[in-house]
């Protein structure tokens, strides 16, 4: 009899509670560079789970069933090798929804959302004779601008173009899983050469802007799990940029509005586009939450 009751102890010992677990994979995960190691491991731990951060840190004397514990370290293990926690748990939140995301497409960015915000607040002020707000978005990724946009505008139509067939299955997805695909048709073409459509109301496009000298000092988690293609902007980041300004304003409505993402470096180099040409007016730059400038807006000089 006592023998087996030292045997119940001693497993009860071995037993994983959740917060051994993550103060395990915390060090873990630290140990692998990751700065953010406990807000990692919790997601990580609460999304194997199925439960919230806020259950994961109120029931921290919970032990873990073996086949638990399996998946946790599968997960933890997975992050070590710096894969994207987006990846792992296969979706991101933005705009405070969940968007599918994988390897075919970038996680989506939380200074993304600046530009969902500054073009919202434009297309607020625009009078159109028109009940539909048209909008165009080149490179459109997991689809998170469009079915964002598409979320907040209900009389908005949207057309997505976007090169990859494999990232589009992904925004397709997003579309469908928001409820909103009957407003947005996706076009499986290069921005470059693709028939836009105009005119639209908005331009908007957070194209690739990182030099192609940079990838490789991009962290691991970019540099290993996303695609290239959507990241590479060519020598100084701004082949996108470019072309996107070279014909946006004959793609726009009098008074329509080109909003542009950009590296927090770009804004002289991309003010300067437009200034230059005769075509915008009102150009103007926007930060992020961080205080980096984030976003560039422009107005069609076409009327």
């Amino acid at each position: 009899m006592a023998v087996r009751e030292k045997l119940k102890l001693d497993r009860r010992r071995r037993d994983q509670t959740v917060h051994s677990f993550l103060d395990w994979a915390c060090r873990k995960l630290f140990r692998a560079g990751i700065a953010s190691s406990r807000l990692d491991a919790e997601i990580l731990i609460a999304d194997g789970l199925g439960v919230s951060r806020t259950q994961l840190m109120t029931h921290p004397s919970r032990v873990l069933h073996r086949a638990e514990e399996a998946v946790l370290r599968s997960k933890i293990e997975r992050r070590v090798l710096r894969e994207p926690i987006s990846h792992i748990i296969g979706y991101q939140e933005f705009w405070s929804l969940k968007f599918k995301v994988d390897e075919k497409v970038l996680t989506p960015r939380p200074e993304t959302e600046i530009l969902v915000e500054q073009c919202l607040q434009a297309l607020a002020k625009i009078s159109s004779p028109s009940p539909a707000v048209k909008i165009l978005e080149l490179g459109t990724g997991s689809g998170i601008i469009p079915v964002t946009l598409a979320q907040e505008i209900p009389q908005s139509y949207i057309t997505a173009i976007e090169k990859s067939a494999a990232a589009l299955t992904v925004a397709r997805e997003n579309a469908t899983r928001h409820a909103v695909m009957n407003r947005i048709r996706f076009v499986c073409e290069d921005m470059t050469t693709a028939d836009w459509r105009g005119p639209h109301h908005l331009i908007v496009s957070n194209p690739p802007y990182i030099p192609s000298q940079s990838l490789s000092k991009c962290m691991p988690e970019v540099r290993q799990y996303e695609p290239a293609c959507a990241l590479d902007g060519g020598g100084d980041g701004l082949d996108y940029h470019r072309f996107i300004v070279s014909r946006a304003w004959e793609q726009l409505r009098e008074n329509g509005l080109l909003a542009l993402e950009i590296g927090h470096t770009q804004a002289a180099a991309v003010t300067a586009l437009l200034q230059d040409s005769s075509r915008y007016r009102n150009v103007q730059v926007c930060q992020d939450y961080s205080g980096y400038d984030r976003v560039v807006l422009a107005r069609a000089a076409n009327g």
